[in-house]
């Protein structure tokens, strides 16, 4: 373990150790094929499955949407309701829901200041996600 002194040359000679340094490599090599295997492959994710093909599509009667007509009349769930009252249903709706999420459709001809008001009382009445559906959403369903 010491350096080598002397020699045929006459002087003092040194020389890296090189002992330590692979002890170290392989406990090091030793740790992460330990550790390897235990690492996750991915993330485990729940996919929706479609239905199968002949059965007719159900609709979401949990879904809530808040639906703005072009005359600025609301509905809610195909309910009219005006928008001093659309807090206080949507709390009503909500008490016994987990999940707080509800859409917003607004006409296309409508301004958007009439929806983004409508998106600040959901959110004032402590919805945790407010969507958006568009006409592209519509036609796809």
């Amino acid at each position: 373990m010491g350096m080598a002194v002397g020699g045929d040359g006459g002087g003092p000679k040194s020389e890296i150790n090189m002992t330590p340094l692979i002890d170290v490599l392989l406990v090091l090599l030793i740790i992460f094929m330990v550790i390897t295997p235990l690492t996750p492959k991915g993330l485990e994710a729940l996919i929706p499955q479609p239905p199968p093909p002949g059965t007719p599509p159900q609709a979401d009667d949990r879904t809530v949407v808040i639906i703005i007509n072009k005359d600025r009349t609301m509905q809610l769930n195909q309910e009219p309701i005006t928008e001093d009252r659309l807090a206080d249903r949507l709390l009503d709706v909500f008490k016994t829901r987990a999940e707080r999420v509800v859409f917003v459709k607004g006409d296309p001809d409508l301004e958007f200041q009439y929806v983004a008001r409508a998106i600040d009382i959901a959110k004032g009445a402590q919805m945790d996600k407010v969507g958006l559906m568009t006409a592209k959403m519509e036609a796809g369903e």
